[in-house]
């Protein structure tokens, strides 16, 4: 017999960080960051055919103070690259950036001099979203992943003994180079 028994009836039981991560994950606003053909589809599903205010996203904000979602959408040139950081650094904490599209993800087609190879050598990236461009359905679905990650993020010295976790367990991966002929399942 548990204390849940002895409730009465309508009494949730949860934790404070179960609540917190319902309430962040509820309530993103994103940063409008479009640079090339990935930022159409990311307006697209804004639309109401899409309709990203389902899910709280309502508003693209315009000001990187009022925003704590990053979603850099299309190719980043290398002159763009210091405003990219600029804009990071201004948004409100906690933030989580979405690099929408293989030329965000990994510099695409564009193996040049002047196209930086992969947003994360700048920010942070939370989520990576292939193809080129993505659809709207896809932003969707990685906007939802995304929410899934941020209701499951610990807080206070949970969310300090996580990212040490984290962190130790991408030092010690196995290196890409290493990897050729594994097969993993």
């Amino acid at each position: 017999m548990g204390v849940e028994e002895k409730l009465p009836p309508g009494v949730l039981l949860t934790t404070v960080e179960g609540v917190a991560g319902y309430f962040r994950k509820a309530s993103f606003w994103p940063a409008t960051f479009g640079l090339a053909c990935c930022a159409i589809e990311m307006m697209t599903s804004g639309a109401p055919r899409y309709d990203l205010g389902r899910f709280g996203m309502e508003v693209f904000r315009a000001s990187p103070r009022q925003a704590d979602l990053m979603i850099v959408a299309g190719r980043v040139s290398q002159k763009m690259a210091p405003v990219l950081r600029q804009i990071y650094d201004q948004m409100v904490g906690p933030k989580w950036v979405l690099a929408m599209g293989v030329c965000a993800s990994s510099g695409g087609m564009f193996n040049n001099y002047a196209i930086v190879q992969g947003v994360d050598h700048i920010v942070p990236v939370d989520m990576y979203l292939p193809g080129c461009p993505p659809r709207p359905e896809m932003l969707i679905d990685a906007i939802l992943k995304l929410h899934d990650q941020v209701q499951h993020t610990k807080l206070g010295a949970n969310r300090a003994a996580e990212i040490v976790e984290v962190e130790t367990e991408a030092l010690n991966a196995l290196p890409t180079s290493e990897m050729k002929g594994l097969l993993r399942g």
